[in-house]
């Protein structure tokens, strides 16, 4: 027999197998995923985000976010203790295309972002000017998100309360645009602290004879 055919037949299934395994097998277990339960409520997790915070996806994606933050909690303590109850699972992606994990942390972690103590007024200034709210911040300034006008009457209510260097002359206002606004109801959405049969938090799995998650025993479930 032709070496030639056997060497294109070996070299065909190598790559067959590379294939199965890197593609198909988890494209098999991955790609049908469903919404599971939470432990707690049987609620089903994760609900579909709401139209404005999809178009807010969009916007992340175009401008550059996912290079600097990540959106996956992982099991070691420094990340339990930081940025979630849990370590992420693959459900809790089932609603996003493209999955946004991130390829670094230049940034905090905003899995959980929409659970922490930040308002929306917080997020339109740390948008409009970081360093308004974050001395320290290595964020960019996304002042084209945004709409800088004259007040007519009464300030709008959305305008940002900017202070000390940041402060506009007067008569003037700085309004989100509608990409800001759709950004910061993405944000908002980003929670993923509900207890799954994945990924219970730690005080549903600490207990006698349980171990105790890298983290902390003292944290809760998300209601």
């Amino acid at each position: 027999m032709n070496r030639g055919f056997l060497l294109f037949v070996g070299v065909f299934l190598a790559q067959a197998c590379v294939w199965c395994g890197l593609v198909l097998t988890p494209h098999l277990q991955l790609g049908n995923l469903e919404q599971s339960q939470i432990v707690t409520t049987g609620e089903a997790y994760p609900a579909p985000r709401p139209g404005l915070a999809r178009q807010g996806a969009e916007v992340y994606r175009a401008n550059g976010c996912v290079y600097c933050h990540s959106q996956q909690v992982r099991p070691w303590r420094t990340d339990l203790e930081r940025w979630g109850l849990r370590r992420t699972v693959a459900n809790d992606y089932i609603f996003d295309n493209p999955v946004q994990i991130g390829r670094q942390r230049i940034g905090p972690d905003l899995t959980n972002i929409g659970v922490r103590p930040r308002s929306e007024e917080w997020h339109r200034l740390h948008l409009y000017e970081p360093r308004s709210v974050v001395p320290d911040s290595l964020m960019p300034p996304y002042h084209y998100l945004f709409e800088r006008r004259r007040v007519v009457g009464k300030p709008s209510a959305n305008a940002l309360r900017l202070t000390d260097k940041f402060a506009l002359n007067s008569g003037w206002e700085i309004v989100p645009g509608p990409k800001a606004r759709a950004l910061i109801a993405y944000l908002l959405s980003l929670h993923s602290e509900a207890a799954v049969f994945e990924s219970p938090t730690a005080s549903l799995t600490t207990g006698p004879g349980a171990n105790t998650p890298a983290g902390s025993g003292t944290k809760s479930p998300a209601k």
